[in-house]
């Protein structure tokens, strides 16, 4: 299989390092680049330091402090408050504990390019990049793949018109894609429904109109930046399927990294929770459980409602998927303590890489609209927090994307983890799945009686 970085240099990138420093620095020596890290961490910590003497300067004159929409008090993430907050060795004990460990390590940092780092600042995106590692093995090399997520809001009012609302997304979206393409990323997928606002919950058909065939524009936009970075990009579409009566459908369109179209994924499970009833917009997917084969792997999309749903994620597994990504939009009242739990889950259960990613921002619509649970009429559905992040086979993690910024998270991971977390825990080989299917054949059926064995004294009774 053809891969992105080569064994040597995927050994140079990753480092155990509390920020990222630009590649022209991999020409400097041992010493000076140390030394030039070691000067970055102080002024970062310096850095630091003011704003929180800032902060408590602010307070004691009584001013307030502005604290963005959807942080956590000011930080992007919970782990970066806690890395904020507590003692280093306590910080390093509790980023163990929520985070894991790769092959027995903190996971470790990638060194990025400086161009990806200065369209990271120009254009305002968080950018955090990292490294799975796996064993190394005696018959075959490392299979290191550079993979990204893209989550990002969007940038006009939805009163806008609808064209000038799509090329201010496309326009912002290529500005994280240029910073992927100078990281050297192989895969990259964007969020569910990227080219419009989430109006899927809104029911009014007229949002319809963002819908596209799969050779529409945004997929013509994406194939050329496929081409030009030799990227494999997922692109998740409203999809409007001209040749079988306008149906709608929500959809993935793989582009390969030659700019042509591998395959198409439809969302299997369609949501029925509260606003998020879009069952108006378009049907339950008839595509099945794809893996795509390129040149980097084997990937499959589980599209945002399916992560619920433990056989979607199995089935994804059995067709032989190596990194499954899960493009979504969702909003912290609705999931958020879910969001760090199932993907992971399932990276561990079928022992695959997992990219999760979710929109941010907070969209509203020009009609209030309500969902049938009581709850007064509303015009948003409440706050996207981002959040995205990567989950490893082996039950390691990534520290998640802001909560409310845009974002890049880039990962290095060596696909070889998928077989030798399938070789330590057997997951395959254990598994009964001739007692899953029979009972699930059973199930099926109109006159299905559960297995359940009554304590005979409770007959009694």
């Amino acid at each position: 299989m053809r891969t992105g970085i080569s064994q040597s240099d995927s050994c140079v990138r990753c480092r155990r390092l509390p920020l990222l420093v630009p590649t022209s620095d991999y020409g400097l020596s041992s010493t000076r680049r140390r030394s030039k890290i070691e000067k970055s961490m102080e002024t970062d910590l310096n850095s630091k330091q003011a704003e929180k003497e800032n902060g408590e300067a602010a307070a004691e004159r009584g001013l307030a402090r502005t604290v963005p929409e959807g942080s956590i008090h000011g930080f992007d993430s919970l782990h970066r408050l806690l890395e904020a907050s507590l003692e280093p060795e306590i910080f390093q004990e509790v980023s163990r504990m929520l985070l894991g460990l790769n092959c027995g390590k903190p996971l470790e940092r990638i060194l990025l390019p400086e161009v990806a780092g200065s369209l990271s600042t120009k254009y305002d995106f968080d950018l955090q990049a990292f490294c799975f590692r796996a064993d190394e093995e005696s018959l075959r090399q490392p299979r290191v793949v550079r993979v990204g997520l893209i989550q990002n809001s969007i940038v006009l009012p939805t009163t806008a018109p609808f064209n000038e609302q799509k090329k201010a997304i496309i326009h912002k979206v290529k500005s994280m894609i240029d910073a992927a393409g100078a990281s050297g990323v192989n895969i990259i997928c964007l969020q569910e429904a990227w080219m419009m606002p989430f109006a899927f919950c809104t029911r009014e058909k007229r949002w319809c109109e963002f819908s596209e065939p799969i050779d529409g524009e945004c997929t013509q936009f994406l194939q050329d930046l496929a081409r030009k970075y030799s990227m494999v990009i997922v692109n998740p579409i409203l999809e409007r399927d001209a040749k079988h009566g306008e149906v709608l459908w929500n959809t993935a369109v793989i582009i390969g990294n030659n700019g042509n179209i591998i395959g198409i994924h439809r969302k299997n499970h369609i949501p029925r929770v509260g606003d998020f009833n879009e069952s108006t917009y378009y049907m339950e997917g008839n595509t099945g459980h794809p893996v795509f084969e390129t040149c980097y792997g084997k990937i499959a999309v589980n599209i945002c409602y399916g992560r619920h749903h433990p056989l979607n994620w199995l089935a994804f597994g059995l067709n032989g998927a190596e990194i499954v990504f899960n493009p979504s939009a969702t909003v912290g009242e609705l999931s958020e303590p879910m969001w760090p739990i199932e993907a992971r889950n399932a990276a561990i259960a079928n022992s695959y890489f997992v990219g999760s990613l979710n929109r941010v921002g907070t969209e509203a619509f020009p009609n209030p609209f309500t969902s049938g649970d009581g709850k007064p009429q509303h015009s948003d559905f409440g706050h996207f927090y981002g959040s995205s992040y990567f989950s490893s086979p082996d039950a390691s993690c990534t520290p998640s994307l802001s909560r409310y910024r845009d974002g890049l998270l880039v990962s290095d991971m060596d696909l070889n983890l998928c077989r030798q977390l399938k070789d330590k825990w057997g997951f395959r080989m254990t598994a009964r799945y001739e007692l899953y299917a029979d009972l699930l054949s059973q199930y099926l059926k109109p006159n299905f009686i559960p297995q359940v064995i009554v304590d005979p004294y409770l007959q009694k009774q």
